[in-house]
């Protein structure tokens, strides 16, 4: 079968079965009661291992089976969870992704998969202990004490039942020196299967004949022949040192487990039958109304309708100079449409943040072992949805806060006992739209930041003067530590303090058009906040004019256009200065900034034009000549000759066929 067409939709899936695996583990840690949990890893590990043999990519396959088998094993408490197993349970999972990504780069996702497929299958058997708090090694978990039947199977009792078989569990025990168990186990079989049928054996047939078994296996098995008859044949096979005969049933099998001792202990079960079929018809209705669109495609309908929404401004505009009412109606209709498609086409573009946030908890978990620390992680705002293009790139920046947060944040648990915490921190995420922006906030409730310290570090490697670092507020003096070159830490360390502090953060998220704020209580924790505008490339602007010039100012960083007295503006520190709502707001005037000329007319002007913009809790006013308007425009970039220009960020073509430069607040503010 031609499977090269399949390949990228199989990429997409496997990934996504991949996170479901790391996600649903990390849940399963926590909560190893929780049988909901290992339900949802084992159908993610089986639909992988289906997709991969559909696929012919064999290896991966292999390595998923005996991965499924032992979630099986935890499924039906063959084995129990402890953080040992589940180590290596990740790491296989880490090796699943890495065959998936080299697929997916074109790879064949062949690796030697032997060793580790070996230590699943001694883990699944409990021949590996990795706690060594409850085992020994050698020792086996599942003793063939206990049997348990899936539906399919209680379905052949019951009606085995209803037709006069009898149904019952043998358990077999062979002698301590028995030498060749499988030859032993092989003889109890064929007479059984002369008598019967065997519809069930644990551990699985293929294994008892291989020998992974201590000296006990049990069977399900169903007859018509007195049972008597079959345990006395049982019994001339030699070296079997006891046979336990117990009549199976279906209603026990469902609701009772069987202990060692043949006594029955009452377990609630959820009737699952029923509750599989409806998620299975939600899931097909959901699959019904899905499907998936090559990222190229969306990016080709996004740069079409950026060039009709160049078209519109420019009839909005002719409409405007002609005066035409019919051509006025037509075009405002025309502008109603374009909106409601253009929010529609941004709407496809979104991605829930989930999909950064989902490598996270993995990430903790391991850290927080590797430094001794206790660390929960929580998530809020995961279903939020951002822009891809925006999605791709605040990866990185939120893994270095993280770590950060993680390595300076969290104390040790002895420290937060004698602190009177909590000797496990936490790690909270949070990710909330407000208005044509999103903010994702990572927060910790470990030791807070030291202002006294950082303004120390600060001054001694020049970031500030000592006079400079005096003035400062409190959140000030914490986003020094954005500042390039800036760390803590004495002695450079795989998780931080790696001589670049946290400015490539500051750098990237700025380059999104969005600011990082940092807020801090000292021995309580500390909140790194980011402000992202939810796309990048159709923004709402306000135009503006510098003499003949047009100019855009992106909407999300103004506070108010306003005019004032020339009156109003004062001399403060070399430097003109506005009382704007109780705040000393600094004034740049673009004119200068832009090297426009300004007419000796409008510096006699009794009124000037000015626009407060913000960056964090910073405002700034621009000086400008007048306000032409609101519109919405197509975000372009200057290309590759023109890059670090000083406060512009991109350009775009306006409704009378100009060009506007869209110019970054941001650097503007002091």
């Amino acid at each position: 079968m031609e499977t090269s067409q399949y390949l990228t939709m199989f990429v997409d899936e496997s990934m996504e079965n991949v996170d479901t695996l790391y996600e649903q583990l990390l849940a399963l840690e926590e909560n190893p009661e929780d049988k909901s949990i290992i339900e949802q890893i084992f159908r993610a590990a089986h639909t992988l291992k289906g997709m991969a043999a559909t696929m012919n990519y064999t290896h991966l396959a292999d390595l998923t089976h005996t991965l499924e088998n032992v979630f099986d094993a935890i499924r039906y408490d063959r084995i129990n969870v402890h953080a040992d197993i589940m180590d290596y349970l990740l790491e296989t999972v880490d090796y699943l992704k890495d065959m998936v990504d080299d697929i997916a780069n074109g790879g064949d996702g062949v690796r030697d998969v032997d060793e580790m497929v070996q230590i699943l299958k001694e883990i699944e058997q409990g021949d590996v202990v990795l706690d060594n708090k409850d085992a020994t090694k050698n020792q086996t978990v599942n003793d063939g004490n206990e049997l348990h039947l899936d539906e399919f199977q209680l379905a052949i009792i019951k009606e085995s039942k209803e037709q006069q078989y009898g149904s019952v569990q043998i358990t077999v025990e062979l002698t301590e020196d028995c030498l060749l168990k499988g030859v032993r186990a092989f003889m109890i079989f064929d007479i059984l299967e002369k008598a019967g049928e065997v519809i069930h054996a644990e551990p699985p047939v293929d294994e008892i004949e291989e020998e992974n078994f201590d000296t006990t296996f049990s069977v399900a098995f169903i007859t018509k022949e007195p049972i008597e008859n079959i345990e006395a044949k049982l019994h001339k096979v030699s070296e079997v040192k006891s046979i336990n005969i117990n009549t199976l049933s279906v209603e026990a099998n469902k609701h009772n487990e069987v202990d060692t001792n043949g006594n029955s202990e009452s377990k609630k079960v959820t009737p699952k039958k029923k509750q599989n079929q409806q998620n299975k018809k939600s899931t097909q209705k959901v699959a019904s109304q899905t499907i998936r669109v090559d990222i190229e495609r969306l990016d080709t309908l996004m740069n079409l309708f950026e060039e009709l929404v160049i078209d519109r401004g420019r009839l909005e505009q002719i409409a405007l100079e002609l005066k035409n009412t019919d051509l006025e109606e037509t075009v405002e209709r025309m502008s109603r449409v374009s909106s409601d498609l253009q929010n529609i086409i941004l709407t496809m573009r979104m991605v829930p943040i989930n999909t950064v946030f989902n490598r996270f908890p993995r990430m903790i978990r391991q850290l927080a072992r590797d430094l001794e620390k206790e660390i929960e992680i929580e998530i809020i705002g995961a279903e939020t949805e951002l822009d891809r293009t925006v999605i791709d790139e605040i990866g990185d920046p939120l893994v270095h806060l993280i770590r950060n947060a993680i390595d300076h944040g969290i104390e040790i648990p002895e420290d937060r006992i004698a602190k009177g915490k909590n000797p496990k921190g936490k790690i909270t995420l949070k990710a909330y739209h407000s208005g044509n922006h999103i903010f994702v906030e990572i927060s910790d409730d470990g030791a807070g930041i030291d202002k006294e310290k950082v303004t120390e570090i600060a001054i001694n490697k020049g970031i500030v003067t000592a006079d400079e670092a005096a003035t400062l507020t409190d959140q000030q003096a914490y986003e020094l530590i954005l500042a390039s070159g800036f760390s803590t830490n004495k002695e450079i360390s795989d998780v931080s303090g790696r001589g670049v502090g946290l400015d490539v953060v500051k750098t990237t998220i700025e380059s999104l058009g969005g600011n990082v704020s940092i807020d801090a209580s000292p021995g309580e924790g500390s909140v790194f906040s980011i402000q992202l505008p939810l796309t990048l490339s159709i923004i709402s602007v306000l135009l503006v004019e510098l003499q003949k010039e047009k100019y855009a100012i992106p909407l999300s960083s103004i506070i108010e256009a306003t005019i004032i007295h020339r009156d109003d503006i004062y001399p403060a520190h070399q430097q003109q200065v506005i009382d704007f709502r109780g705040n000393v707001v600094p004034l740049a005037d673009l004119h200068d900034i832009f090297a426009v000329d300004t007419l000796e007319k409008e510096q006699d002007d009794e009124y000037v034009s000015i626009v407060i913009v913000r960056k964090g809790n910073k405002l700034t006013g621009l000086i400008v000549d007048s306000f032409i308007g609101q519109q919405e425009v197509v975000l372009k970039s200057l290309g590759d000759y023109l890059t670090n220009i000083f406060a512009i960020s991109g350009a775009t073509i306006i409704g009378d066929g100009e060009v506007a430069l869209i110019i970054d607040t941001n650097a503007l503010i002091i």
